[in-house]
């Protein structure tokens, strides 16, 4: 006899599911920090390069997370993963993994890229002592090419600037909301 699939276990297996696919890429001892700052550079490089007004954007920032591939997939049910850094004057000091699921209607997968910039050192503070922190209200969704024209009155405002960028896929909208980033050992 089966058993019907509640909402509570589908939402359970989901998480599960995803915390281990996590768990598994992050063998202590592995090549896992060099392939992630590999890409962490390629996508800094990418970003200043296509938009170069974000390296100015980089240099005001207390710290930038780097998100160089988030992957998302959903049919009824879904989720999404990535790994990358961050960098406090462009130097590697955690690295962080970034997993959301969602349930509803959806139907398709993407990929993308995005960056977090801290304004603020207390918006950096906060990111960095949180056991899981997500993306909240004040931060500030802009376009690449916006960069470092964002202004001083934005920043001051926005202790968070998210860039979201390099998407491709067939689910429309990439936001970050809802994304938890926790710091990982590689």
């Amino acid at each position: 006899m089966t058993r019907p699939l509640t909402r509570r276990g589908l939402i359970l297996g989901a998480g599960s599911m995803l915390t281990l696919t996590a768990a598994c890429a992050n063998g202590v001892g592995s090549n896992g920090a060099s392939t992630i700052d590999a890409r962490v550079d390629a996508t800094r490089d990418f970003l200043f390069s296509r938009y170069p007004g974000t390296r100015d954007l980089a240099q005001k920032a207390y710290g930038v997370l780097y998100m160089p591939l988030v992957t998302e997939a959903g049919f009824g049910i879904g989720g999404g993963f990535g790994r990358g850094a961050l960098r406090i004057n462009d130097v590697t000091v955690d690295y962080y993994a970034a997993v959301r699921a969602t349930i509803g209607f959806q139907i398709g997968a993407q990929q993308y890229a995005h960056a977090l910039f801290f304004m603020t050192e207390a918006a950096l503070g906060d990111f960095r002592q949180s056991d899981g922190w997500a993306v909240g209200a004040d931060a500030r969704y802009a376009l690449p090419e916006q960069g470092a024209s964002l202004g001083k009155e934005t920043t001051e405002r926005s202790p968070v600037v998210a860039l979201v960028f390099g998407q491709s896929g067939l689910i429309a909208g990439a936001t970050l909301a809802g994304i938890k980033y926790s710091r990982i050992i590689p």
